[in-house]
């Protein structure tokens, strides 16, 4: 028996998440006549710009580049003042476009999407919420982000501790002020290593509790100049289209040149310029520095060398230097963090030789000290990829959850959809470019190539598309073979998920903007093959 579709659910199109993605959704799905609902557990729009409101919370990729590109007028009136975007001028653009596209009616603030259960009966997806009511729509699209839910470790004694307590990704909108407190921030990731050097400025004394050294390079920020502005906007189209030829999807001035087809000296001089330049753009410099551990090498010893310069105790640089290899775990764009290990305020504490044993009602203490402590910050990261996925208790056919499924490690076709999932898609979900690429053009990407099917499927006079089992182990096997001929799978990091303790160890990211946007649109091009359409 084929089941009939419904002629009438709520919406076409439910999203969850009001972030970059979910905007972008909604905004694409309006232009084609779709009813769209957005459910935003926050109570503003924003996304990840709403939630990590921590000191120093800024952009990475360049201001210019980190924006939408979907309209001309959008990018000439936006006028962005620093080259790295700090967090609250980003959601004040995101709350520009909420209000320019007219977007703000079709979403639904404090409003957690708790469930969605695919109905065969009706080819319609059946959506609970935290206010207790209950929805319908065509198409359930998860718009979540990959950096969105906040990973906690389990520390005994957490609930005792009597001082104040942050995560960076849920930071308090009021603000925190640390002026005369005694700090400790554990972990030394990208959060970390850009609110370490404010913190430092305000707490009387400020503990690192660093598990993991981390690889970081000047971020070289600075403000925006009228002329660079307005450079840019007369040529916005080109950098568009430059950046899209780039394997992150951005300018990152990359060489396909090797490390070795230069001498030491010219070698130097690049890493030096690129130092100097500062930002992600260093991992650019050559095009083997993550396919070959030798070249590798070259770069990484000379940010070591950096480190070890910009630090006094070298007792102190010799814990702040990572072993591993410079960009399996994300590399990270720091202002002035080495330096502030230099501040008689600031201690480094190692507890990869000294574990945390448990935290107190008056600090924490490791398996060798103890640490009076006024507030704790937790930098501990995101459950990346999956966790704001499986937050939700998503059920496809035959009442399978994504949960379930996905027990053993994330399995999509081409990051979008998953078997057994009728009509549910993910904006940069596992197996796409995503957290290895300026995420906003990926977004827009995934939103245009969604709303391509929707509107292929109406052509048609179809309504339900399902990735097959078939096409989706090519793709996750296509992921891996892919990712092993680089050096990202190399160390433990969150693109592997290890970060999370009992996560499964699976690479999820796909490596490669350009070859993956060739791959999408030839799907397209040859019916949408590995879908079943019906």
């Amino acid at each position: 028996m084929n089941p009939t579709p419904s002629p009438s659910p709520d919406f076409d199109v439910v999203i969850v998440g009001a972030g970059f993605a979910g905007l972008c959704m909604l905004h694409r799905m309006r232009g084609m006549g779709l009813r769209a609902r957005v459910f935003e557990a926050g109570s503003g729009v924003g996304g990840t710009w709403f939630w990590n409101r921590y000191p120093g919370a800024r952009c990475d990729v360049e201001s210019m580049e980190y924006s939408y590109q979907f309209s001309h007028e959008l990018e000439q009136e936006w006028r962005w003042t620093e080259r790295y975007s700090p967090q609250p001028e980003i959601l004040s653009y995101l709350n520009h476009v909420a209000d320019r596209f007219d977007l703000r009616d079709g979403i639904q603030l404090s409003t957690r999407v708790e469930s969605a259960v695919y109905d065969e009966s009706r080819c319609v997806w059946n959506v609970s919420t935290s206010d207790g009511r209950a929805y319908s729509a065509h198409y359930f699209v998860m718009a979540t982000g990959c950096l969105s839910s906040t990973n906690m470790p389990k520390i005994a004694g957490m609930e005792s501790f009597g001082g104040g307590t942050y995560h960076t990704g849920q930071w308090p909108h009021e603000g925190v002020d640390f002026t005369g407190l005694r700090v400790g921030v554990i972990g030394t990731g990208s959060s970390a290593i850009q609110s370490i050097p404010i913190i430092a400025k305000e707490a009387a004394h400020l503990f690192v509790f660093q598990r993991t050294p981390n690889f970081s390079v000047p971020a070289a920020n600075r403000p925006l100049g009228d002329e660079e502005v307005a450079r840019v906007k007369s040529n916005y189209g080109d950098l568009r289209r430059m950046a899209a030829t780039m394997g992150f999807g951005f300018n990152t001035r990359s060489s396909e040149q090797s490390a070795f087809e230069v001498s030491d000296e010219e070698r130097l001089a690049e890493y030096e310029a690129r130092w100097e330049m500062g930002g992600l753009p260093f991992l650019g410099a050559y095009g083997d520095l993550i396919l070959d551990e030798k070249a590798n090498a070259t770069a990484a010893d000379f940010v070591r060398k950096k480190i070890r310069a910009l630090i006094r105790d070298q007792a102190v640089a010799d814990k702040l230097n990572p072993t591993s290899i410079l960009g399996c775990k994300r590399l990270c764009a720091d202002s002035g963090y080495f330096e502030t290990f230099n501040r008689p305020n600031v201690t480094l504490v190692d507890i990869a030789q000294a574990p945390i044993e448990e935290i107190t009602p008056k600090g924490l203490r490791t398996e060798s000290d103890k640490y009076e402590l006024d507030a704790l910050v937790f930098a501990t990261g995101f459950d990346a990829m999956t966790g704001a996925l499986l937050a939700v208790d998503i059920r496809g056919k035959n009442g399978l959850s994504l949960r379930k499924k996905w027990e053993a490690g994330p399995r999509t076709y081409l990051g979008v959809a998953t078997a057994d999932f009728p009509n549910f898609f993910m904006i940069t979900g596992p197996g796409s470019p995503s957290v290895l690429t300026n995420m906003v053009p990926s977004i827009e990407q995934h939103v245009n190539w969604i709303a391509d099917l929707f509107a292929h499927l109406q052509s048609q006079g179809q309504t339900v598309v399902e990735a097959e089992v078939e096409a989706e182990n090519a793709w996750v096997s296509h992921v891996n073979d892919v990712a092993s001929a680089t050096l990202y799978p190399g160390c433990n990091s969150w693109y592997l998920g290890a970060n999370v303790p009992g996560k499964p160890r699976v690479f999820m990211p796909y490596l490669g903007f350009p070859e993956y946007v060739v791959k999408a649109n030839d799907v397209a091009a040859k019916g949408y093959e590995g879908f079943a359409l019906g």
